[in-house]
């Protein structure tokens, strides 16, 4: 590999020889102050909007038109299986079998309802482990999870947290954690990136040391599905969920992901939350008492699907597996974030004044790269914003930069980074 050049002519060279160039035509680049398309580097906290969606969009409002509550039988997609046809796509996203995956609800809904079947705690194993810091709305969930079982969270929740001087968490010390926590331990449920750090957990090791004491494993990827490869069913996990409105670019709000080891596909002994969408479509509509739900992930559905958002969705996994799955995007990906890495390195400014707390082996990272600015940090993301660049900050002092190989070229990491360096030699 040619080793990384700083200059506007290395970072084109490279654009011209990108297998994937061409899919940054296929979406709306937000302008810039001058007008001119910006660079957009939070797709890490919303992707953008792909030039197919309002047509796959359109096609739904044509038939709701044109055919009423016959939609949902009848048309190109009836809405009365709609969620089906983002089951292959999804799977191959996570490294899953179609049974194992649906698309339903967002994201913390569906965390809420596999937990409700995968936290399960007695009284002497109860404790569940998740990374210090995760993400609220994770926190907010499990609080609330152990509350329901009558427990208290500080007592039930143990939080894992890096080494003194460190900003990430080792993979010996989570697995040693679990095996201490031992019979203890309900549940592990993690981030499979974190959301701050950038950092991508080996989730096969955490899944079989999880196994190992007798406790189930899930993950939620959020920040991992569409991000990095993902082998679910081969790594042995429990139980996922994951939003579609960050790497998977399927709209503010949109709808969300599950996956269920397929052990799981046929037990109506296990508890869940029941809803009709769930129920054995053989007799779905005779209206009967009694659930019984459907192989699979599926059976853990409630409502009727989200046709607008699933459309969308839809139009966003299509443009995905055109460009070659999540193997050819996680090649451009590592590149990418090797470019801004040397981009920031080559700097060699202390790590009192920038810090780059994402691991450097791009094996434990995902498309993100998150930077910890000692001194004026609002200041550089100001300063960024008004060049154009869309970054995000992160209280207290974190700005996130995360390149997407969809839409991102080598030429917007080349632009991202002598900002920057722009930055930095007007601050001296």
């Amino acid at each position: 590999m040619t080793p990384y050049q700083p200059t506007p002519e290395f970072a084109a060279a490279l654009d011209s020889q990108d297998p994937l160039r061409g899919f940054r035509d296929r979406f709306h680049l937000p302008p810039g102050p001058d007008g001119q398309p910006g660079i957009y580097l939070c797709g890490n906290s919303l992707g953008l909007l792909p030039k197919t969606a309002r047509a796959a969009v359109e096609q739904e409002f044509t038939a709701w038109e044109q055919l009423g509550v016959e939609g949902h039988f009848h048309g190109t997609s009836p809405w009365m299986h709609y969620h089906e046809t983002l089951a292959a796509a999804s799977a191959r996203l996570v490294g899953a079998k179609p049974v194992e995956v649906v698309v339903m609800n967002n994201l913390t809904t569906n965390l809420h309802l596999l937990l409700i079947s995968f936290y399960r705690p007695t009284v002497t194993r109860y404790k569940v482990l998740m990374e210090g810091g995760a993400f609220p709305s994770d926190q907010y969930a499990l609080e609330s999870q152990v509350r329901l079982h009558g427990l208290a969270p500080d007592e039930a929740i143990v939080e894992l947290v890096p080494r003194p001087g460190e900003h990430t968490l080792r993979t010996e010390d989570i697995t040693a954690r679990i095996q201490e926590l031992g019979e203890s331990l309900a549940t592990v449920i993690l981030g499979g990136v974190n959301y701050y750090t950038g950092q991508a957990f080996d989730m096969a090791a955490i899944t079989t040391a999880g196994h190992a004491v007798g406790a189930t494993v899930g993950f939620d990827l959020a920040h991992a599905a569409g991000n990095i490869e993902l082998h679910l069913h081969d790594w042995d996990v429990d139980f996922a969920c994951w939003c579609t409105y960050k790497y998977l670019n399927s709209g503010p709000g949109g709808t969300s992901g599950v996956y269920v080891h397929e052990r799981f596909a046929n037990r109506p002994d296990l508890p869940r939350l029941a809803g009709w969408w769930g129920h054995d479509p053989a007799d779905r509509f005779k209206m009967k008492k009694g659930f019984r739900p459907m192989e699979g992930a599926a059976g853990w559905q409630l409502s009727n699907g989200q046709i607008f958002p699933m459309a969308i969705h839809r139009a966003a996994l299509a443009l995905m597996e055109e460009a070659g799955g999540m193997p050819a995007l996680r090649r451009k990906s590592e590149r990418l974030t090797g470019y801004l890495e040397f981009l920031l390195r080559r700097l060699n400014l202390p790590a009192t004044t920038l810090e780059i707390i994402t691991p450097a082996d791009p094996a434990a990272r995902g498309g993100q790269l998150s930077v910890l600015v000692h001194r004026n940090g609002r200041a550089l993301f100001d300063f960024l914003a008004r060049n154009g660049i869309v970054a995000d900050w992160r209280e207290p002092n974190v700005i996130r930069l995360a390149p997407v190989p969809l839409y991102n070229s080598f030429m917007d990491v080349q632009r991202a980074g002598a900002a920057i360096e722009k930055w930095v030699a007007q601050a001296e």
